[in-house]
């Protein structure tokens, strides 16, 4: 029997209520917008939900991968033969006492962002502009402008196979340079604790606003990418190696270099996953031949 009719059965008798989609198109959640179907999308209601989902999946033995905003992710053109559970409805924001907020690992960034700044608390401006959630800036340590979430994160509530759900303080999250402890070990975040700071809410916004207007005039937001390509090198730049290398521009199919950002792959129209995966191949080729640097994806490929 294939593991989704068995998921088919069990879903409709221990969470007849939860929201599930059949044969789901990732390129409907993904940033770049490409990606085949995968065989089933599931949205728990909540962290305990979506933590007791987790543990049947672990039991039954089902494919499973956990997404929040797929803007870190290239999805294969074919397909996935998945289970994705999707965090969207984990989207609870709490302010703490003092300068604290507890948020679902669904939440994304900008949304996250302007309720600190709401809060007029301070430490979350850089965030505005990731477009990511929660969940996924935790795992990767998402950053920009100087800051990233090693710096605001206090605590993250977590499932992990055969512990179940844990509370892991900072010093157990393990963050490095777009790397935590979910790195190494196959985790889920449900919720962070963040560790803000008092701040006047109109100097917030103007600092919101100022990293916008400059992310908008540097970063190809009118098309859909998945970000920053590449890993930065050390004592590098992916982006101004890659234009140094003449290759702005440069197109496969639907996929091109951003003429306006080097460091980005953006999808023109009709990209598919192959594209963009040929076109990373042709990048890495001619930076290795031309400066040595190799350069390592940043970008969460699904295949």
């Amino acid at each position: 029997m294939p593991w989704f009719e068995s998921f088919d059965r069990l879903i409709s008798q221990r969470f007849p209520d939860m929201e599930v989609l059949r044969e789901e198109p990732m390129s409907r959640h993904t940033t770049f917008r490409i990606g085949g179907p995968v065989r089933r999308l599931a949205r728990p209601a909540g962290p305990e939900e979506l933590a007791a989902l987790l543990e049947l999946a672990e039991a039954e033995g089902w494919p499973t991968l956990v997404i929040g905003n797929g803007s870190n992710l290239l999805a294969a053109d074919e397909g996935l033969d998945l289970l994705v559970i999707h965090t969207g409805h984990l989207d609870r924001l709490e302010r703490l006492g003092g300068a604290g907020i507890r948020a679902g690992a669904g939440v994304s960034l900008a949304r996250l962002a302007l309720f600190a700044q709401k809060q007029s608390l301070g430490g979350l401006a850089f965030a505005h502009g990731i477009p990511g959630s929660l969940g996924g800036a935790v795992c990767m340590n998402a950053g920009a402008y100087g800051g990233e979430m090693s710096q605001v994160v206090r605590a993250v509530t977590a499932w992990f196979p055969g512990e179940g759900t844990v509370r892991l303080e900072c010093d157990a999250l393990e963050f490095g340079y777009r790397r935590s402890v979910f790195s190494r070990r196959s985790g889920v975040a449900l919720e962070a604790e963040l560790a803000l700071e008092p701040g006047d809410g109109q100097a917030i916004r103007a600092e919101m606003e100022d990293l916008s207007r400059r992310r908008r005039e540097k970063q190809p937001l009118e098309l859909p990418s998945a970000g920053s390509v590449f890993k930065r090198p050390e004592g590098r730049f992916a982006g101004a190696l890659i234009e140094g290398c003449g290759l702005k521009g440069l197109r496969v199919g639907g996929a091109q270099v951003s003429e306006k950002h080097a460091g980005f792959v953006v999808n023109t129209g009709s990209a598919t996953c192959a594209d963009v995966l040929e076109l990373i191949g042709h990048i890495q080729e001619r930076v290795l031949e031309e400066t040595g640097v190799a350069l390592e994806p940043e970008i969460r490929i699904l295949s």
